[in-house]
């Protein structure tokens, strides 16, 4: 049995690589041109681009894609090494391929596209010619399946979607959007008549759609088949979010450790507060749990596959707000005021934690999964006592020695004193 958390020199250095140049090239661009790397603005191109190239240029570029399909074919566990620096800024995912919403979408189309729809939209996605976005949940039923009312009519050599969606995240500024309707998963493109975004939220887009025309050819995947789609490409968002807020978290707690050394209360370093050092052993405990959890989820993921793996991937998921919200939390106060401010990323990452603890299905809905998942691997217990009952399990026990314990009466008041010992 192989048991090993090393990591192989060779990759060491990429992602030693993958350090520097964040520090020293994507965060000065997201802290001086906010936005730069996601713009089609040509002057931000030019700033943006060469640093793209460089990622190409090391094999690093679309992490998350097969070498068949255009990416480096790391596996998960490779790529949760990455995230854990990648997660940290802001620009890093779009600058090295691996941005959200736009992954999952092309893990679909790698899946289930035609080679016309490769050609089509996987291909220009990833080389960033076009952005995506994905429209799944509705507003009478959140991301419950069986609530939703969007619908796909064939007329023809058209299909024709009616429905209302809520929260598509960056939608209007998507070039191509994946609408997830009760009898199909479509790819319409966002100008089409028919698409209306509403002017709020900004962020997560709402979404009408009216008498949506699109060709028949842009159904992806088999019709009816949806749901298998939502599974594949939410499996893989939620593993990748995790790994990302890996990196969140380490960031949160660096700021906490930092601070606790620089500033001074009650006449000493707030390191020497017990309480301050107790927020720090937690968070220490917490960041490690998870990060652990996240790289053997992507191990399990590598070895098997994303549907065998769902159990662990949805316990990262909702294990990973909690932390994000605890640890940033600890660390917002430790930095006192300032924390509660924009000026560190501190706020922010809290702020954020609710939208994580929601965002790909409520933390709720994915207990449940994984209550209901563990508890397939047990029986209930035969009669009213359960199985580590110990006056029954030392009764069946006594059973192995019985000859011994009829021989000898030493061994026989030995016996007896140990069933005593745990009547009271």
């Amino acid at each position: 049995m192989a048991w090993d958390f090393s990591t192989e020199p060779e990759f060491q250095e990429q992602l030693d690589w993958v350090a520097q140049f964040c520090r020293n090239e994507v965060e000065p661009l997201d802290l001086v041109f906010p936005g730069a790397a996601y713009s089609r603005n040509p002057k931000a191109k030019a700033l943006a681009d060469p640093l793209k190239q460089q990622v190409k240029d090391r094999g690093l570029w679309a992490l998350f894609l097969d070498k068949d399909l255009g990416g480096p074919g790391f596996g998960q566990l490779k790529l949760a090494l990455l995230n854990e620096i990648l997660g940290r800024y802001r620009s890093a995912p779009v600058v090295f391929g691996t941005a959200a919403p736009d992954t999952g979408n092309m893990e679909m189309l790698a899946a289930y596209g035609t080679p016309e729809q490769k050609d089509k939209w996987l291909y220009p996605l990833m080389n960033q010619e076009i952005f995506s976005a994905y429209s799944m949940t509705e507003p009478q039923g959140g991301s419950d399946p069986t609530m939703f009312r969007t619908r796909a009519v064939r007329d023809g050599d058209e299909w024709v979607i009616n429905g209302e969606k809520w929260f598509t995240s960056a939608g209007s500024h998507a070039d191509i959007i994946f609408v997830m309707c009760v009898n199909g998963m479509y790819v319409v493109p966002r100008d089409t008549p028919g698409v209306e975004i509403m002017s709020y939220p900004q962020l997560h887009n709402h979404i009408r759609y009216t008498d949506v025309r699109v060709p028949a050819g842009n159904l992806l995947g088999p019709e009816d088949g949806a749901r298998v789609l939502a599974q594949r490409r939410l499996g893989g968002g939620r593993i990748h979010h995790a790994m990302r807020t890996v990196a969140q978290v380490k960031l949160a707690f660096d700021m906490m450790c930092e601070r606790a050394l620089s500033r001074e209360s009650h006449g000493k370093v707030i390191a020497e507060h017990q309480m301050v050092q107790e927020a720090i052993a937690d968070s220490y405990a917490e960041l490690n749990m998870l990060r652990l959890l996240v790289l053997w989820t992507a191990w399990t993921i590598d070895n098997s596959s994303t549907q065998q793996s769902r159990t662990q991937i949805a316990t990262c998921k909702y294990t990973c707000a909690k932390v994000l919200r605890e640890v940033s939390y600890r660390a917002l106060h430790i930095l006192g005021s300032l924390g509660t401010t924009n000026l560190t990323p501190l706020q922010a990452m809290f702020a954020s934690s609710p939208t994580m603890a929601i965002a790909d299905g409520v933390d709720e809905v994915h207990k449940a999964t994984v209550a209901r998942n563990v508890l397939k691997g047990y029986e209930p217990h035969p009669g009213i006592w359960p199985t580590e009952y110990i006056p029954a399990k030392r009764q069946e026990a006594r059973k192995k020695y019985a000859d011994l314990i009829a021989a000898d009466p030493d061994m026989a008041a030995w016996a007896d004193m140990a069933e005593r010992s745990v009547r009271g």
